[in-house]
């Protein structure tokens, strides 16, 4: 057990470290260990959500389960949670904040999913889930944590910004699933462009949101 805990946390670790240590002004770490763990809590209700789905036959067709039930619930429950939790704090004063509080919302969950999921399948899966699962809920929580920095720290397109927060994690998720459950023999011939792109696209937005002169442009 202690293997795979370990296993389920050195690449959270090591993907939040990366993202913490980008910050030009460091957050406190009482409120990213907050965060955490309130991603983290979230697993279980949301599995509750996706068995009573489950249980009702809902859930039989690829795209419902992907895009609602997967994509849906996850991305909608980490932002309520940044909204309820951080958006409104005192410490979210700059535009990068909003990556480091979505990327350890989005953390938190990822590790308690892992952590099942290792328990279930076995330690074996502890690279492919690292480089594929964990790192894909770090960069939605990029894109949303970007469109919340955004809405925080401009004046214009407010509501839109915090809107997209929701949409494109939500849409960007949905696909990553969609994919998995979808393509059976090549999976891995889409799966790597997608993630490649989305690392460009989210390392790209990082810049942007470490500089409020690009604010306006992206």
């Amino acid at each position: 057990m202690l293997a795979i805990i370990s296993a389920s946390i050195a690449p959270v670790f090591a993907l939040m470290s990366f993202f913490y240590l980008k910050d030009r002004f460091s957050e406190p770490i009482s409120l990213i260990v907050k965060t955490f763990i309130s991603g983290a809590i979230l697993v279980f209700p949301i599995m509750f959500i996706q068995y009573a789905f489950q249980v009702e036959n809902f859930s039989d067709n690829n795209f419902v389960q992907s895009f609602l039930l997967i994509g849906f619930f996850e991305e909608f429950f980490k932002w309520f949670i940044f909204i309820y939790v951080i958006y409104h704090h005192t410490e979210f004063d700059a535009h990068y904040d909003g990556i480091i509080y979505a990327v350890s919302i989005s953390l938190g969950f990822a590790t308690i999913e892992n952590v099942l999921y290792l328990v279930t399948n076995g330690i074996e899966y502890a690279f492919s889930r690292a480089l594929f699962p964990v790192s894909s809920h770090a960069l939605f929580g990029v894109i949303m944590g970007y469109y919340f920095g955004k809405a925080k720290m401009t004046d214009f397109h407010k509501k839109w910004n915090v809107t997209l927060a929701f949409i494109l994690p939500f849409l960007l998720h949905g696909t990553y699933n969609f994919i998995l459950k979808t393509v059976s023999s090549d999976w891995l011939g889409l799966l790597v462009p997608f993630m490649i792109i989305l690392w460009v696209v989210c390392i790209n937005r990082m810049k942007a949101a470490n500089q409020p002169d690009k604010l306006k442009k992206i």
